[in-house]
């Protein structure tokens, strides 16, 4: 609690005491004979104990030209009561109410956007505060930021990890749940990838540091954090553009309230006035004004609570008209983990002769195939002097001049676009990636890289069409055979293969433009750089924040932190869980309001109904919109 919320808490509980103090002597009779002026200085001093500080906003924002909000309107109804209290056609003690209980409406307000932060400042606290970097047989304890790339750094049992790195010695287990919201320890030794902000376990590790703090995990985590709020939801610019031109129609329509009951209908002026400050207080728009931010912010900390970044309200309320998903595959439907399974090489040709070759064609590479066809060829031993012109085509493979002769490892396409040997008919219904390769203008033959599928995949799909996704996509730059396999075991409802990374933004326009004239929306889950401009284009973009590259992550609007796709199911619970609550609360808020404010106009209520219509219903609507953080998995 900061020192402004300890100073309404206890001008709340003076004036409070106040209160009920006078109510009793009220009751009981003991003020009946007290002079009216000194009954409003006796009702006035807890007034202006709890309300001072409306007052002065009230003042200020008048000055600054900003005259209509809800301290306005607190500051002319209670003027409004206690003037009409002079004249004895009121009770003091309803306009001391209005601003006693409207404080206690606004710190429950602090509170739960208190509760409401405090998952995501849970988040916020991963940040290291210092690294210990190893200098010889010494360390020194600096500041992450002024750690250079290729530095080794020491991790304490017990201290976060301060920058993202490889282990180069140790081992023990790492919490990543402040990260990942997964509870179990991770384990972690030499040569394996350890991201920062999570928190070593009890053994001593030393990692070389791969990215400086400003590209570290924590640091981009800290970055969607801060920014989240800044996105708003449709429904937030709608509350916010009504509250904008509700405040000053209400505002007149009080003014001409007063005045037409005595003029037109005969009534007191007196009778006409507390009429309409019953009508300015009811009309406070606290209740949508707050609850339905808050509703918001709730389900980003319940996302948060979990392991999954949602960057932005707007994304939320998305997430919840998902019809479509569309899924990459390597990396996201499966493991990302290649292995060569299978070598075929052509009629006169050797196994060591073809996985060598292809080995010089992926000497340079750095995507997973290639990567996995170095580490089956890492007993030969590749003199890359031999290689020149080595040019990477994009989604096709690589070309190049081996030993004066032409080189070609990649897609079938490739072959066929440098008239190579007609291969349709070499290759049977293989279960992985095949790259074929070509020397010296000659077809050498084939070979199958395979990945697995995740195990959560088949479940989480399912979840997702029980959720409401009537539609699951899969794009993926595989071959027919490999890419209907999976989707089989799946269950997608429609694959789409042999696709380049503009092939992939064609896809979903086109599925975009499907969904156009029903509303619905389309997300895209993929982890890789060529996935970044179709996250862009979807609706949703979900990336994979622990294997997933960093262009996806900056461009996903939703970063699943722990790659698990059971977590998509999830966000989508809550955003449909939380759309519900803020749906209600406008409901019911604008239901009541509309109520009391004829009831206020035909003088059927007092102004206690007032004060249940402004602080009631805010009251109300903020228990409603702190539901969403009981979510549970």
């Amino acid at each position: 609690m900061n020192k402004k919320q300890r100073n309404r808490r206890n001008r709340i509980a003076i004036s409070l005491v106040c209160f009920l103090v006078l109510m009793i002597l009220e009751l009981t009779g003991v003020l009946d004979g007290v002079h009216g002026f000194v009954l409003f200085v006796i009702y006035f001093i807890p007034y202006i104990i709890v309300g001072n500080d409306v007052i002065i906003k009230a003042a200020k924002n008048i000055r600054n030209g900003q005259v209509f909000d809800e301290n306005f309107l607190m500051m002319i109804a209670t003027f409004a009561a206690f003037g009409l209290g002079l004249f004895g056609d009121t009770q003091y003690s309803e306009a001391l109410a209005v601003m006693l209980f409207y404080q206690i409406g606004e710190a429950f307000q602090d509170y739960a956007v208190g509760q409401s932060r405090a998952s995501i400042t849970e988040m916020m606290a991963i940040a290291p505060e210092s690294a210990f970097v190893l200098n010889g047989d010494e360390t020194e304890e600096v500041d992450p930021e002024d750690v250079e790339i290729g530095s080794v750094v020491v991790v304490r049992p017990g201290d976060k990890v301060p920058l993202d790195g490889v282990v180069i010695e140790g081992e023990s287990f790492i919490d990543t749940s402040a990260l990942t919201g997964e509870s179990v320890p991770r384990r972690v030794s030499e040569g394996d990838d350890i991201i920062s902000g999570c928190v070593n376990g009890e053994g001593m590790l030393k990692v070389k540091v791969t990215k400086e703090y400003d590209d570290s995990t924590v640091a981009k985590i800290l970055e969607l954090v801060e920014n989240a709020s800044a996105r708003k939801a449709v429904l937030e610019n709608f509350v916010t553009r009504f509250a904008r031109v509700y405040t000053p129609i209400v505002t007149i329509g009080a003014a001409l309230l007063a005045v037409a009951m005595p003029l037109v209908f005969g009534l007191s002026w007196s009778d006409g006035i507390e009429r309409a400050c019953n009508f300015l207080i009811v009309s406070c728009p606290c209740a949508l004004v707050i609850s339905v931010p808050l509703g918001f912010f709730g389900g980003i900390g319940a996302a948060s609570k979990v392991g999954v970044l949602v960057k932005g309200s707007n994304f939320l309320e998305a997430a919840a008209s998902l019809d479509t998903m569309v899924f990459d595959k390597t990396g996201t439907l499966t493991k990302g983990e290649f292995k060569v399974s299978k070598l075929v090489p052509a009629e006169g040709v050797s196994e060591d002769e073809l996985i060598e070759l292809a080995a010089y064609g992926e000497a340079f590479a750095t995507h997973p195939i290639g990567k996995s066809i170095l580490e089956a060829a890492k007993d030969k031993e590749i003199d890359k002097s031999r290689l020149e012109d080595v040019v990477n085509l994009t989604g096709k493979g690589t070309s190049a001049m081996l030993d004066g002769k032409s080189l070609l490892v990649g897609s079938r396409k490739l072959l066929d676009e440098n008239e190579i040997e007609d291969v349709s008919g070499v290759y049977g219904s293989e279960m992985g990636t095949i790259t074929f390769v070509s020397y010296d203008e000659k077809y050498k033959g084939y070979i199958v890289v395979s990945d697995t599928i995740k195990d959560e995949a088949r479940e989480s799909i399912a979840e997702l069409k029980r959720e409401g996704v009537k539609k699951a996509v899969m794009l993926t730059g595989d071959r027919k055979a490999a890419a209907e396999t999976v989707a089989g075991e799946l269950g997608l409802d429609v694959v789409r293969y042999e696709l380049l990374p503009a092939d992939k933004i064609e896809e979903v326009e086109e599925l975009i433009e499907g969904n156009r004239n029903t509303g619905s929306k389309l997300g895209y889950v993929g982890d890789g750089i060529n996935d970044a401009p179709v996250l862009m284009r979807a609706d949703v973009g979900f990336a994979m924040g622990s294997l997933g590259s960093d262009a996806a992550i900056e461009a996903a609007d939703i970063v699943l932190m722990d790659d698990d796709l059971r977590k998509l199911p999830l966000i989508i619970k809550i955003a449909k869980r939380t759309m519900r609550i803020v749906k209600s609360n406008i409901a019911f808020a604008i239901g009541v309001k509309l109520l009391i404010l004829v009831l206020s106009a035909l003088g059927l209520v007092s102004m206690w109904y007032a004060v249940f219509g402004d602080v009631g219903v805010s009251i109300i609507c903020i228990i409603n919109s702190m539901r969403v953080l009981k979510f549970k998995q």
